[in-house]
């Protein structure tokens, strides 16, 4: 069977990491593990990879790294598209997008409570966010993310620091890395003394046991406060943008499609 183009697990791995320096033969047995890829058997048990194994395994890849999606939603959309090249998949997705007048704007996966709510290995990170592990680490360097100690001194990321890295992912593509999002790491400390002052009083109202409606209402307010600043920030940058890429101003009927997209 080796002999009919079939590939071992090392040889998979080896012919990929040229384009995906992060995989691994630990990361292709967690793929095989959660359904994406189902290799051939050796009598004595040993993977054998087949061509058609190895585009797929490319495409998850490929995924991961450029849309940042989730395992769970790459096995279905791989269901819909079974004999599809990661061209035809990717082109699909994008007509899939405009058809539901998705925005340009980038829209990263979100993630289940229960993720969210756990700490996870560092080296599991490709598979959960589409980040490099050393990617994750220059974050914490940053002091965008903290890394936590497991009881045998294993890195753990919070569950919580998902969209974070998955963000800071997509703007490397950008040159904005993790030293540039150090500012905001600065900006955050500076900003989080006004916003305890302007929900202080809200806070204060909450009593030692608050309501349900109470905790509704401070996370209301929160969101309402956020959102407003994120908006004049937003604002303040847009106008000195403009001013610096003159030419690519988009006029109001442009702008007009692109908030109703």
């Amino acid at each position: 069977m080796a002999d009919a183009g079939y590939l071992t697990i090392g040889k998979v791995v080896k012919k990929l990491q040229p384009e995906y320096p992060e995989l691994s033969i630990s990361k292709v047995r967690y793929l095989e593990d959660e359904g994406l890829l189902t290799p051939a058997r050796t009598p004595g048990g040993y993977r054998l990879y087949s061509q058609r194994d190895v585009k797929r395994l490319e495409t998850i890849l490929y995924l991961q790294k450029t849309r940042f999606m989730p395992l769970s939603v790459i096995k279905e959309e791989l269901g819909k598209h079974e004999n599809a090249t990661t061209a035809e998949l990717e082109q699909a997705l994008s007509q899939e997008a405009q058809a539901q007048g998705a925005s340009t704007v980038a829209s990263l996966p979100l993630d289940d409570e229960e993720t969210i709510s756990k700490l996870h290995p560092i080296d599991r990170m490709p598979e959960l966010t589409g980040a490099p592990v050393s990617f994750v680490r220059q974050l914490a360097d940053a002091g965008v993310l903290t890394l936590r100690k497991s009881p045998h001194g294993r890195d753990l990321v919070d569950g919580k620091d998902f969209t974070i890295i998955r963000a800071a992912e997509r703007l490397r593509h950008y040159g904005i890395g993790p030293r540039n999002l150090r500012m905001y790491v600065v900006a955050a400390n500076r900003e989080e003394g006004m916003f305890e002052q302007a929900l202080g009083t809200l806070y204060a109202k909450r009593g030692e046991d608050p309501s349900a409606s109470q905790r509704i209402e401070f996370a209301q307010a929160t969101d309402e406060v956020l959102a407003l600043t994120d908006t004049i920030r937003d604002t303040l940058i847009r106008r000195m943008l403009s001013k610096a890429f003159k030419d690519m101003e988009l006029g109001s009927d442009q702008q007009d499609v692109l908030e109703h997209r």
